[in-house]
């Protein structure tokens, strides 16, 4: 396989005719190979620029997307291209910043490749098993095998693979038990799921303290109790979240006492979660004394380490690159539980995909306030001052736009003038004086000892493109956004 790399200009390159159609037929390939949310994420606003007998051109928006298809699709792209054509050997990246948002040069994803609308039915999250029994789907995403370990979790987690390798074994009851959000519902449908791996023929049950008790009460009222009880009699392992709920449910608490009862004499696997560990359940006594003779494990808070690497296995699962210190921050500062990251973790993806900015520490930091709505969040919560404090400097722009442009900043202030180089330094030039009010005589000293008239042109420039290029006042708006100027 070879490829190679252009970072060239954002000059407008028409597609040539014909050019269209093929790399529609390729994104049809590469659709049905990647998750969704990746396959827009990173292919739209993309075409092929040109083809030189067996070499295909690909145009991109970013040079963020084009370091990201040569490092997760450069070798999709060019197996999916030889499957459309066999002619084709070697593929060609280059930036073209014109391709962003124009739909008479790229091909509409969402128009071509329309979200599947599935039609809803009632009780969707439940299938029937067998004799009637009611189970809740279990997530397929939910694997032990993805579960990140730690400290706060390996006993739990060791404990699930050997269920899964031996269900009905000596772990049985399994109890895990731990705050919201750390991870017992993964485990439980892993575990689940890691059975039904081994044996697709076995009858697994994954239900809540809650629908439970539904279950109890509309057999009272049917009068079906012994249905019910013969349902649940036959199934192989049962799974029930929340058990905690159970308090103050007399009878339901009754009906479980004698299931459990029956499944555990039969040898079947009990698994159950709880919020707290079985001696401090608001319980019948002879429940909790059943509890407790199996294996009982807790679930508690992920340190640092852990974070860390639940937010890497993650951000890889959603296919987003996030420089490490971005999560590094998260990490620091999301300390309650698994959800938590999570949920910060996707607002950055969205940020991402609605408005394509690369995360950062400070839109992190933004959206841990707004999470947090306090607005007025200290800094020592977040990390660094907030902009309304701490003014933005000309190293914090030439920073910035250097990690933007993936220019260093030696660049930035040397002496080349390539395209790739010149524009990130005139934008950073417009900012420093636009935005930080910096003298066209200290911004010539900063980038390089030139001239204060080449300052001014630079800054001239960038005025006016961002009057006729909306590439160049989106990426102006990102990048004084990004800053704490606007």
């Amino acid at each position: 396989m070879t490829s190679s790399v252009s970072s060239s200009s954002t000059a407008t390159v028409a597609p040539e005719a014909g050019h269209n159609d093929l790399w529609l037929d390729v994104l049809k390939k590469l659709e049905s190979k990647l998750q969704r949310g990746a396959f827009i994420t990173w292919f739209r606003d993309t075409t092929i620029l040109g083809r030189e007998e067996g070499k295909i051109i690909i145009g991109l928006p970013l040079t963020t997307v084009m370091n990201w298809h040569l490092e997760r699709y450069q070798s999709l792209t060019l197996e999916a291209l030889k499957e459309v054509d066999s002619a084709i050997s070697q593929v060609v990246y280059k930036v073209d910043g014109g391709l962003k948002d124009n739909r008479e040069r790229t091909v509409n994803l969402l128009e071509h490749f329309p979200e599947q609308k599935k039609r809803k039915l009632p009780n969707k999250h439940e299938v029937k098993m067998a004799e009637g029994v009611t189970s809740k789907i279990l997530n397929p995403r939910y694997l032990i095998d993805n579960f990140v370990v730690g400290a706060n979790n390996r006993l739990a987690q060791a404990a699930c693979s050997a269920v899964a390798t031996s269900p009905g074994g000596k772990y049985n009851p399994l109890f895990l038990y731990g705050g919201v959000g750390l991870g017992k519902t993964h485990l439980l449908q892993g575990t689940g799921n890691a059975i039904l791996q081994k044996n697709s023929k076995a009858t697994v049950v994954y239900t809540t303290s809650e629908d439970f008790t539904n279950q109890v009460v509309e057999a009272i009222r049917m009068q079906k109790m012994e249905q019910l009880r013969k349902r649940y009699r036959q199934v192989d392992v049962l799974i029930i979240d929340d058990i905690q709920f159970l308090a103050n449910k007399e009878r339901t608490q009754e009906e479980f006492f004698h299931t459990f009862n029956a499944l555990y004499e039969a040898g079947k696997q009990i698994i159950i979660s709880s919020d707290r560990p079985p001696d401090e359940l608001q319980l019948e006594d002879r429940l909790v004394s059943r509890f407790e003779r199996g294996m009982i494990a807790d679930v508690s808070e992920p340190d640092y380490e852990t974070r860390l690497a639940i937010l890497q296995e993650k951000a890889a699962e959603y296919e987003l690159f996030i420089d490490l210190s971005v999560l590094q921050f998260i990490a620091e500062h999301t300390t309650k539980n698994v959800r938590e990251l999570e949920g910060i973790l996707m607002q950055a993806v969205a940020q991402y995909e609605l408005e394509q900015r690369m995360p950062t520490i400070k839109s992190i930091a933004e959206i841990m306030r707004k999470l947090n709505k306090d607005p007025h969040l200290q800094e020592e919560e977040v990390g660094f001052e907030t902009p309304e404090k701490k003014r933005s400097t000309l190293q914090d722009v030439m920073e910035l736009v250097s990690k933007y442009y993936s220019v260093s900043i030696d660049d930035l202030v040397g002496k080349s003038r390539v395209r790739e180089v010149l524009m990130p330094r005139q934008i950073a030039m417009f900012i420093g004086k636009k935005h930080l009010s910096v003298s066209f005589v200290r911004l010539g000293e900063a980038f390089g000892n030139r001239d204060h008239t080449t300052v001014m042109n630079a800054c001239e420039k960038i005025e006016r493109s961002m009057q006729s290029d909306h590439n160049v006042l989106r990426e102006v708006h990102t990048l004084t956004t990004e800053l704490g100027l606007r």
